[in-house]
């Protein structure tokens, strides 16, 4: 690459060389693609899966409870105690209209653990409760469709 400067050939060369821009913006876009996945808020826990389900989007301001193998509870990712649920998600949801909380339970979960969590969401005043489930594939059903 050479630049010319006018001279002989006459005139500035007024061209924008966007080759340093084209990289830079690949750069950029490759970092954003290795860490969007890393900045899912949760923990991590093996959902049971369900044929029967609805997609929902995924909003910023959504209150989720996860309740891991070993029967901790995390408030948006966050662990809380049992007996703290209520009085927690009563703080967090105070000043929202709609009072709506996702469970994300593991599968191995016992039945108990999450009925124990709805019940302290019902005192809370939650109004809705959403249980968060995978997809259950079918036969001839590929990875990224339906």
């Amino acid at each position: 690459m050479s630049m010319d400067l006018g001279g002989a050939k006459g005139g500035v060369k007024s061209d924008i060389n966007v080759t340093p821009l084209v990289d830079v913006m690949l750069v950029l876009l490759i970092i954003m693609m290795l860490v969007a996945p890393m900045l899912q808020q949760g923990v991590a826990v093996k959902l049971p899966t369900a044929v029967n389900t609805v997609d929902k989007p995924e909003v910023q301001g959504q209150t989720v409870i996860a309740i891991a193998k070993d029967k901790q509870i995390y408030l948006n990712a966050k662990p809380v105690q049992g007996g703290d649920l209520a009085s927690k998600i009563s703080e967090i949801l105070e000043n929202q209209k709609d009072k709506i909380v996702l469970i994300k339970a593991d599968e191995e979960v016992e039945y108990g653990a999450v009925m124990a969590a709805m019940d302290s969401l019902r005192q809370a005043g939650v109004e809705d409760i959403g249980l968060i489930t995978e997809r259950k594939r079918t036969a001839g059903e590929t990875a990224g469709g339906k």
